[in-house]
């Protein structure tokens, strides 16, 4: 018993490398792509395979983002409780970790999907480790828009998953997702702008006036509805998803130019996770209508 209760803190530490709400976040836009690649209810072996595959893989990726990023994560106040900071677990076992998580993701999904959907996880590691971590993140404002594009691979694992191959359809889903990441965390980097500055990544927020920032949040968000809107005729997209695209788009632009104006008139508190929050529910609404959708016509 007492062996037990001693391992746990340590069980729920390897937990928190894996950052678990990033991968709840990613699997809400898999599940609903596999549905859609269906036209119904994907395979049920498919299915488990594929959210496991996917999900070990974020949670490598994010495990190795822990070790290389335990610098910066320390001058930060949203990261300095990570257990690779805090010394709950040693950055070589957190190395390890991560490695060993990429790698059974990779050959699970080989398995027991196919080769397709295992190199696009494998694509997705690397271009969040390499691309996004170690080339961008610390060198250019731009680096969400850009290394953001990580997150929309799910997308593509879930739909070759179920058909083997990519069409149209899965590639506007992952505009939607590249396009939808900028206006999700610019404004949670606008929240922590100090922790970003002390850190000296160079998130926008941190070298751009918050006019700016909200100005080019609010074209990503057009640009994102507009992508939104490009899923109706490329997937023949019914009733449902036309309504709650529509519904959950206007609220977005409203949340958008909310931001903009408020930072043109120099209010003090600008409200960013307002946006921030509300860029969650809308992304899960939009992808909820999109599993439904096939299965009522």
């Amino acid at each position: 018993m007492t062996t037990t209760v001693e391992a746990r803190p340590r069980v729920l530490a390897y937990v928190a490398l894996t950052k678990p709400r990033v991968i709840e976040l990613l699997l809400v836009t898999t599940v609903p792509t596999m549905f859609l690649a269906a036209h119904g209810v994907p395979p049920i072996a498919t299915l488990i395979a594929t959210l496991v595959g996917g999900a070990l893989a974020a949670a490598g990726a994010n495990a190795l983002n822990c070790w290389i990023d335990a610098d910066i994560d320390a001058v930060m106040t949203r990261t300095a409780h990570r257990p690779t900071v805090t010394g709950e677990i040693s950055r070589p076992a957190t190395l390890r970790f991560g490695l060993a998580l990429s790698v059974i993701s990779v050959a699970l999904l080989a398995v027991f999907t196919n080769e397709l959907a295992a190199s696009l996880a494998f694509g997705a590691i690397a271009f969040y480790v390499l691309i996004y971590t170690l080339l961008l993140k610390r060198r250019t404002a731009q680096n969400i828009v850009w290394g953001g594009a990580a997150g929309c691979f799910p997308v593509l694992i879930g739909w070759s998953a179920v058909t083997g191959s990519l069409t149209w359809a899965p590639l506007v889903l992952f505009l939607i997702i590249f396009l939808w990441t900028p206006p999700h965390y610019w404004p949670l980097a606008m929240r922590f702008e100090r922790d970003y500055e002390a850190a000296r990544v160079p998130m926008l927020p941190v070298v751009a006036q918050a006019v700016e920032v909200g100005r080019q949040t609010v074209l990503y968000s057009w640009a994102m509805v507009a992508s939104s809107v490009a899923l109706i005729p490329v997937a023949h997209m019914g009733p449902l998803y036309i309504g709650t695209d529509v519904a959950v788009s206007a609220i977005f632009l409203r949340e958008a130019h909310a931001l903009w104006s408020r930072a043109k008139r120099g209010e003090a508190d600008l409200k960013p996770m307002r946006l921030f929050h509300y860029s969650i529910t809308y992304v899960s609404l939009l992808f909820l209508a999109i599993a439904i959708d096939p299965l009522l016509h």
